[in-house]
């Protein structure tokens, strides 16, 4: 593969590689230690041959280096600009992409239950204000949900979403669904959007799918703080409206094996669990365990209401069996309506239990 190294910048800058240069690595690369310097001077090279494709494919290496990914997802597509044909900076398009964007947008948009439940919610919730209505969509992903109201007659839809390849994805695929003149993707953090500027108004629609098994991942309670403050009129319908986390005790070696180990091919390695995380998402096979106690509401969160105090809860778990407990799995039930529930039970639903369902592990070794 085509390396940051110095050597790429000495045979670019001396030798003046022509266009049609297929990118391959260095017979002897001698890599920087430093990403920023690289960047400096790859982009210095770049500004001297702007149009090497050598050139910037390794400036853009050095971007996804540095985290700084937009800047280097704009590069490759530059290479492959110059370079259509050229296999290598497609495949470092598809792992920038693949570290960007998380793997449960694809399953969650193939949940037909989950969808189902937000466009009955969506589309009651219209009927309600009225097709004007100005609608925000936090946290828009692919702009499903927006085009779901656009379905229902909504003409006013703003879709926020903060990544920026998801919004340039989500804006083609409204746009490819004929949405476009109903449907605006603004690619902000919704505590940076500005009524008269983003949105027209004060939204009298708020939906936001931004819930994971943690309920308070993704700064949930910041976003529909911010919102209640500033973006959303007096009496505006909240979608969903309020979400809990319901969990049980379980007994399950297949579990176990995810979060304890012990003996290892004759040698006691049960040290290492020590160093285990404390929360693993659940997902495929992982649904194999036994109830050591009834269900139980861990917490609930209303997100109808503007302001949250903190809170610390001690929970007793009543034990229903015998067993031993490798800890307690999580899932959610989404309130989005009056009538219209979504409960995210992890052994109905494995495909898409990854982004919803997790175990807390108890702290102990075996």
């Amino acid at each position: 593969r085509s390396r940051t190294s110095g050597e790429n910048l000495f045979v670019v800058l001396l030798i003046s590689a022509p266009l049609s240069q297929k990118l391959e690595p260095p017979a002897n690369p001698a890599r920087f230690r430093d990403t920023n310097a690289a960047i400096r001077c790859f982009e210095f090279a770049a500004k001297a041959s702007p149009d090497n494709p050598l050139v910037l494919n390794n400036l853009s290496v050095a971007l996804a280096q540095a985290d700084r990914n937009g800047d280097a997802l704009a590069g490759f597509r530059r290479v492959v600009s110059l370079q259509p044909d050229s296999v290598m900076p497609r495949h470092q398009m598809r792992r920038l992409t693949s570290r960007i964007v998380p793997f449960w947008h694809i399953p969650m948009l193939n949940d037909v239950r989950r969808n189902d439940v937000f466009e009955a919610a969506i589309k009651r919730a219209i009927a309600e204000h009225g097709p004007s209505v100005q609608m925000l969509d936090i946290g828009a992903g692919s702009g499903l949900l927006s085009m779901m109201a656009a379905r229902a007659d909504a003409t006013n839809v703003v879709a926020c979403e903060v990544v920026p390849v998801i919004a340039e994805t989500a804006e083609r695929i409204i746009e490819q669904n004929g949405l476009s003149n109903r449907v605006s993707v603004v690619n902000k953090v919704s505590t940076n959007l500005v009524i008269g500027r983003d949105m027209q108004e004060l939204a009298g629609i708020l939906v936001s799918e931004i819930l994971s098994s943690d309920l308070l991942a993704e700064n949930v309670l910041d976003t529909f703080e911010d919102a209640h403050a500033r973006l959303i009129s007096e009496g505006a319908t909240i979608i969903p409206r309020a979400a809990s986390a319901i969990g049980c005790l379980v007994e399950s070696d297949v579990l176990g094996n995810y979060a304890f180990v012990g003996t290892v091919s004759g040698f006691d390695v049960s040290e290492f669990t020590r160093l285990a995380a404390n929360r693993l998402p659940i997902h495929g096979t992982m649904t194999e365990w036994r109830r050591l106690s009834p269900d139980i509401e861990l917490q609930t969160i209303d997100l109808t209401c503007p302001r949250h105090a903190e809170d610390i809860r001690l929970i007793d778990v009543p034990v229903s069996a015998d067993g031993t407990a490798v800890g307690i799995v999580q899932w959610m039930r989404i309130d989005l309506a009056e009538g219209i529930e979504f409960p995210i039970i992890p052994t109905t639903i494995p495909m898409v239990v990854g982004c919803r369902s997790c175990i807390r592990i108890l702290g102990r070794s075996r």
